[in-house]
């Protein structure tokens, strides 16, 4: 007797389900964010240790060296190696048949999800340290998730292509920084907006224009990517 043919998992649930192991093999290791959260709360004090208390210009550059930081730190978040990037693992998805776009953004998923994490870990210190403006502050929510997965996908896409090379967490972030820079600069002209009261919704624009451009670069790369690793 024939069995039933079992219908295939649609693509979405599959990078959800990649997501999620990604994620709870982070928990379990802890390297991501119990390591790099801190050395990103220790940069932030450091300016104040450096240029004093003068008041108003921390206020003025703390939205700044805050994304500044993010930006920096969230770079070496997307791009660390997980026990999903070990070389069975890796033969093990080939096997299974899931499309490489989907596997590319599962493990974009993960990535956001650990930037949005460490965005908010380091949120308080900047607020404690720098005590910026905060009158309009609804108009910033929106931008941490955008920022967190930009930042993400194009980690993402950059750790594929430096896949088994030994500079990778060299090139990796020289990669990653010069793309980044539209979201560095559209989350820092949010803040700045808001501080004068005007909508931003140019910059919000920005932020997921760069979004669903860094997606479709994974999507239309990824077939590829896989066979060039």
């Amino acid at each position: 007797m024939i069995s039933p043919r079992t219908e295939a998992p649609h693509p979405l649930q599959q990078a959800l389900e990649l997501a999620r192991k990604d994620l709870r093999l982070e928990a379990r290791a802890g390297e991501a964010l119990l390591v790099t959260a801190p050395f990103g709360a220790v940069a932030l004090l450091l300016v104040p240790l450096a240029v004093g208390t003068d008041v108003p210009m921390l206020r003025s550059v703390g939205s700044g060296m805050y994304w500044v930081v993010v930006l920096l730190f969230g770079v070496l978040i997307t791009l660390r190696q997980s026990a999903v990037d070990a070389p069975p693992q890796v033969e093990l998805l080939r096997l299974t048949g899931i499309h490489p776009a989907v596997q590319l953004l599962g493990r974009a998923g993960a990535n956001a999800v650990l930037l949005l994490a460490f965005e908010l870990a380091v949120l308080p210190v900047a607020v404690i340290v720098y005590d910026p403006p905060l009158d309009n502050w609804p108009w910033l929510v929106p931008v941490l998730p955008l920022v967190a997965i930009g930042l993400a996908v194009l980690g993402t896409l950059a750790g594929a292509l430096t896949q088994g090379l030994a500079g990778r967490t060299t090139l990796g972030p020289l990669l990653v920084v010069p793309l980044a820079l539209p979201l560095l600069l559209a989350a820092t002209q949010t803040a700045e907006a808001t501080r004068y009261g005007r909508p931003p919704w140019n910059w919000l624009a920005l932020l997921t224009l760069v979004d669903l451009v860094a997606a479709l670069a994974v999507v239309l790369s990824a077939r590829s990517l896989e066979e060039g690793s």
